[in-house]
């Protein structure tokens, strides 16, 4: 992938974090490493408009992946800024389930001429693209995520091996009293234990 001199690449995580856990965070790393990102910034949804109503506040959640990631330079927690120079290459990664929602958000033909689009994928993810999507990736993806050229407009897969993990699951052996320990980071299940989180009565 080439980089013009001074241009940066920053790649933006969005999700409900509820609770944060070792899938984002090894996803995070893996595209921050295979790509070369300076930095990428995990930004935790506070009231996601196409997902229920999480289970816990937008202030545990943000406490929580500030912890999830405070040993780990490269994953930053902030807002995303205007003020990126034109040519820093900005990608936005999502799951194949919310890219396969793009259509249902406002104003998502525009994304591409902000960003790049990597989509995560595991290789069980099996389903096809909606129609609505169809023609946007006959016409924007690049087979070679390390091969996207430009500052935005463009739409690749990154393939990573399943992890087995999910915010659901986690929260559901929390509320019936069962470990999740090496499922989220230590600092985050400290977190989760002294705040009582996701408890059955929660």
């Amino acid at each position: 992938m080439t980089r013009r001199s001074g241009a940066r690449r920053i790649g933006i995580l969005g999700g409900t974090f509820d609770p944060v856990h070792i899938g984002h965070l090894r996803g995070a790393l893996e595209v921050t490493e295979m790509l070369a990102l300076d930095e990428l910034r995990l930004v935790p949804n506070a009231r996601p408009p196409h997902r229920d109503t999480p289970h816990s506040s937008s202030q545990d959640r943000l406490a929580m992946v500030r912890l999830a990631v405070q040993d780990v330079p490269q994953l930053t927690l902030e807002s995303l800024r205007s003020e990126l120079a034109a040519d820093d290459q900005l990608f936005l990664l999502m799951g194949w389930d919310a890219f396969c929602g793009l259509p249902g958000w406002h104003r998502w033909e525009e994304l591409l001429e902000h960003c790049h689009i990597l989509v995560l994928q595991r290789p069980d993810a099996g389903s096809e693209a909606p129609e609505a999507l169809r023609d946007m990736l006959a016409a924007r993806s690049v087979a070679d995520p390390q091969a996207l050229e430009g500052s935005c407009g463009q739409i690749s897969f990154v393939w990573q091996a399943p992890l087995g993990v999910s915010a659901t699951r986690i929260r559901q052996s929390l509320a019936s009293g069962r470990s999740v320990r090496f499922l989220v980071p230590d600092a985050v299940l400290a977190y989760i234990n002294a705040h009582g989180l996701y408890r059955a009565s929660n």
